[in-house]
């Protein structure tokens, strides 16, 4: 990504945490990024693309940690909870460290506009997440009773409202938080991490 597109997006995540998703103007994006309106339209054709840009944006980078993690399926039978846990702590940490981003996320995701955008979105770049649930499913068939997409919108809806609350200074950036907002967030799945008997 070229650099003047780079501050676009970050300038645009500023703005809409700064005046809202439905409140904030090209002019107020443009203003952040230190470049014109003219300037910004040839990079983006409207402010639908520049959103739907912001987001695949956010959402690759959230992605690709799952793809710098050390991820060893046995040790889902001998520590399942644990197992889950390392995994969902870089996550957490991406969104409680990135204020801006977190805001835009959940703002967008929580609008009238996502969920048409998300039936016809490609989502690809989470591969490596996808094998890592395949991994859970066949070593816990019980999470197979459970509604997939409301299990992966609750860790997702759950984990993104959370790191929001930290972001916004509602909570504090702590190992308490994290702990708490886990256990909260696993309360309700561990019964389901019963390993395939052999």
């Amino acid at each position: 990504m070229d650099d003047t597109k780079a501050r676009i997006i970050s300038a645009t995540m500023k703005a809409v945490r700064q005046y809202g998703l439905e409140g904030v103007r090209i002019q107020n994006i443009s203003d952040l990024a230190g470049i014109s309106p003219g300037a910004l339209y040839r990079y983006f054709g409207s402010k639908e693309e520049l959103m739907e840009a912001c987001f695949v944006h956010v959402d690759r980078r959230a992605a690709t940690i799952f793809e710098r993690l050390t991820f060893d399926p046995r040790e889902m039978l001998s520590d399942p909870v644990g197992a889950v846990k390392r995994l969902w702590v870089p996550y957490f940490r991406f969104w409680a460290a990135h204020p801006d981003e977190t805001i835009f996320y959940h703002r967008f995701r929580d609008s009238a506009f996502f969920p048409e955008y998300d039936k016809c979105r490609n989502a690809g770049y989470f591969n490596t997440f996808a094998g890592m649930v395949r991994a859970f499913r066949g070593a816990f068939p019980g999470l197979k009773r459970i509604n997939q997409d409301m299990l992966w919108l609750h860790v997702l809806t759950s984990t993104i409202m959370y790191a929001k609350y930290v972001a916004e200074g509602i909570l504090p950036n702590d190992r308490e938080t994290e702990e708490t907002v886990f256990q909260l967030l696993t309360t309700g799945l561990s019964g389901y991490l019963t390993p395939v008997r052999t």
